[in-house]
């Protein structure tokens, strides 16, 4: 990767995306209109322009949901008067000086067999991983192994030697009967990624090593940094700051080599999001949890059924969110637990009325439980429009994280490429950050 040019490249996003915080930065359930409608007037008139049917076709495929969108954003801000570079939006930034290598397709003895056990699609992605992963002759980390799958595929495939570090002692478990059953080179750690370089101690579960022999002491201590210089540290979809975590202890150690597929941003520690690399932390977007959700609001794996049935639990859950704003008498937006899917199969009545007991919301005795729906419906127009018009800058706010860590790592001397290492059917968390040491 070209140094300066990333550079760049994070500054034009990172404009972008400051310039349109009214459009992104909303949450959809916490408004009776469209926030932005005053200073986007043809926007607004685009969206309503739009079907119901045709939403979630058109927030299936970024590219259709750019065309059809743009033309109005671009007309309210020459009105405006405003100079926004929508090219951003149009053409994805080339955040890779190449295309990333693929091996070729893996082939071995009883590989039916070795996979029998993992689900097709995650079995796809652990084999577009593996041959999209540079060849170094380095042993191996897996960052946040579960049963090591990713790790044991390696092994197979490449003849290294893999630790594979999972906090959870029965998917150490687990996972080394397979390696064992196999005669592989894997071996587990279990292990808090967040007490490792601390001086905690032992996590609740403690720090124990899996497939030693009797007798055999364990190499690392509760907070010994497991990353060393001569390694390979690979992490497929490690969450928010499981997968910073890595990065952090990897420049630390000086690790030589990084493959990484960054997933569910939200998931971290802060209320809101801490940039790594010093040109991030020059930025004014702040961004919360909810934010950071964004990239993640793209769905290619939902069949028919269970978008049907994500859209009757939205429209419930805003249905009961207008009674229970009368009733209480405040007019904000109260969020509800998660439900079981069981539960939509009832009636909207008694959603409410669990939903009532969830938060202690007093309902009448002879409630209009259809008109609370049918405005519940009304309301779920209105945030799927809000939500489709944030979703034009989902996948450049990616961009803008994932420049953040490429950023990151060169900033601690590592050459870095970006690629997609599978087609974004099988994950829309398609991205892989590969980085190399620089020779000292």
């Amino acid at each position: 990767m070209n140094t300066s040019r990333d550079k760049e490249q994070f500054s034009q996003i990172n404009r972008l995306l400051e310039q349109s915080r009214p459009l992104w930065q909303v949450r959809a359930f916490e408004t009776n209109l469209l926030p932005w409608q005053a200073d986007f007037p043809c926007l607004a008139q685009r969206l309503w322009d739009i079907s119901d049917d045709d939403i979630d076709c058109l927030d299936a495929e970024q590219a259709r949901l750019v065309k059809a969108l743009l033309p109005a954003l671009t007309q309210d801000l020459h009105q405006r008067g405003l100079d926004w570079d929508l090219s951003l939006l149009t053409e994805a930034p080339a955040i890779s000086d190449a295309a990333l290598v693929q091996t070729p397709e893996m082939q071995f003895e009883d590989s039916a067999h070795f996979s029998a056990h993992i689900k097709g699609r995650k079995w796809a992605q652990i084999t577009a991983f593996v041959q999209h992963l540079p060849e170094y002759d380095l042993p191996v980390l897996e960052w946040c192994a579960g049963k090591g799958h990713l790790g044991r595929l390696i092994a197979k495939t490449r003849g290294v030697d893999v630790v594979s570090l999972e906090w959870q002692a029965k998917l150490c478990e687990e996972g080394q009967t397979f390696a064992q059953q196999w005669q592989l080179s894997q071996r587990f750690i279990c292990a808090d990624a967040f007490a490792i370089g601390t001086d905690s101690g032992l996590t609740a579960a403690g720090l124990t090593e899996s497939g030693l022999n009797d007798g055999q002491e364990s190499p690392n201590r509760a907070n010994e940094n497991p990353l060393t210089r001569q390694q390979q540290a690979v992490a497929l979809h490690a969450c928010g700051d499981l997968h910073v975590r890595l990065l952090k202890l990897a420049t630390e150690a000086g690790t030589r080599a990084l493959a990484i597929s960054p997933c569910c941003y939200h998931l971290i520690q802060a209320s809101h999001y801490q940039p790594l690399s010093k040109l991030a932390q020059q930025s004014t977007l702040k961004l919360s949890r909810h934010d950071l959700q964004l990239p993640l609001q793209q769905s290619v794996i939902a069949n028919a059924k269970q978008q049907a049935l994500r859209h009757q639990e939205i429209a419930w859950r805003l249905g009961f969110d207008a009674l229970q704003r009368q009733r209480r008498q405040i007019d904000e937006y109260l969020p509800l637990p998660s439900l079981k899917q069981s539960q939509l199969s009832g009636s909207f009545a008694d959603f409410c009325l669990w939903a009532a007991q969830q938060k202690s919301v007093l309902i009448p005795q002879h409630c209009d439980f259809a008109a609370w729906l049918e405005l519940g419906r009304q309301r779920q127009r209105l945030t799927r429009r809000i939500d489709l018009v944030a979703h034009l800058f989902r996948s450049l706010l990616e961009r803008w994280l994932i420049l953040d860590r490429c950023c990151f790592l060169q900033e601690h001397g590592y050459r870095v490429s970006v690629g997609e290492f599978c087609a974004n059917s099988v994950t829309p968390r398609n991205a892989l950050i590969l980085a190399l040491k620089s020779d000292d």
